[in-house]
């Protein structure tokens, strides 16, 4: 993937080193919380809502271990590529977003890079096993370099393409937020309209991707399969199996892996927004 020398955005804030109460648990805790969840008639929804709010919020800014986030260093390769990313995701959205809002001009998200565990300002605070995540409230991405790590090795995505796809995705959650569509179906608590929100922050990923390659000529040989295998590594039934558990698509709340890769693969094909409205238009058996 081409990206290297090129400008980086001014809203990234490095907190590696800052300290807070670890919360939460792994991505596989989650998952199976939520089966035992739904078997029993509990509401899923809430037990996805509690992993995120834990801790009451912070001044923002401040961490356990004292201290202030800053830029990240230039001589840091992870760090730089994801600033390049959301800056080159900046640079979509300011231009697209006012075609699927009405005229309203796109309002940048920040992306907080930390390690081990993050206080956030607005949903309390988590650690790294949660994995990369959007906080509506602060509109702010927040993730561990780490997880890129794991991408290639536990999720078998490798690939910087496979990298790019996720920092665009959790932006697309940000483009959701501006829109009011993240907080309508946070508040109905369904599971299947949670499936389809992560599904259309899939597409927008792919959306950015398709003008991100206009614009920049990020794609080299390899990269669009790289980004397909990311997207599809993270479905509901494949991380389901992987933690030796049946796949049961009622607890499902991000989409099946052929789900998340098709939609994916849609929004890199035609890069149009305006079609975001699909996902929720279409039957759930469609999708």
């Amino acid at each position: 993937m081409r990206w290297e020398g090129r400008e980086r955005s001014e809203n990234v804030e490095d907190r590696r080193g800052m300290r807070g109460p670890i919360v939460g648990g792994s991505i596989i805790t989650v998952i199976i919380g939520l089966i035992i969840t739904v078997l029993s008639g509990g509401d899923p929804m809430k037990l996805l809502q509690q992993q995120l709010q834990q801790k009451p919020p912070v001044q923002a800014g401040k961490d356990a271990g004292g201290g202030a986030p800053g830029a990240p260093r230039e001589d840091d390769p992870l760090a730089e590529f994801s600033s390049v990313i959301l800056r080159d995701t900046e640079v979509v959205w300011r231009e697209l977003f006012p075609k699927i809002s009405g005229g309203q001009a796109y309002q940048d998200a920040g992306l907080v890079i930390y390690d081990a565990r993050v206080t956030t300002q607005g949903c309390g605070s988590a650690n790294s096993q949660v994995g990369p995540f959007y906080c509506g409230a602060d509109g702010k991405v927040y993730i561990d370099l780490e997880f890129f790590n794991e991408l290639q090795t536990k999720f078998k995505a490798p690939g910087e393409f496979a990298c790019a796809y996720v920092i665009a995705h959790e932006v697309g959650h940000h483009v959701q937020n501006l829109l009011g569509l993240l907080e309508q179906v946070q508040r109905k608590q369904d599971n299947q309209l949670s499936v389809r929100l992560e599904l259309q922050a899939d597409f927008l990923a792919g959306v950015w991707a398709h003008h991100a390659q206009r614009k920049f000529k990020i794609l080299e040989g390899g990269d669009i399969e790289s980004g397909l295998n990311a997207a599809k590594a993270v479905g509901d039934d494949t991380i389901m199996k992987n933690a030796g558990v049946r796949p049961v698509p009622d607890a499902f709340t991000h989409g099946t892996s052929e789900q998340r890769k098709r939609w994916f693969a849609e929004g890199l094909k035609t890069g149009d927004a305006t079609r975001m409205n699909d996902l929720f238009e279409l039957p759930y058996e469609a999708l």
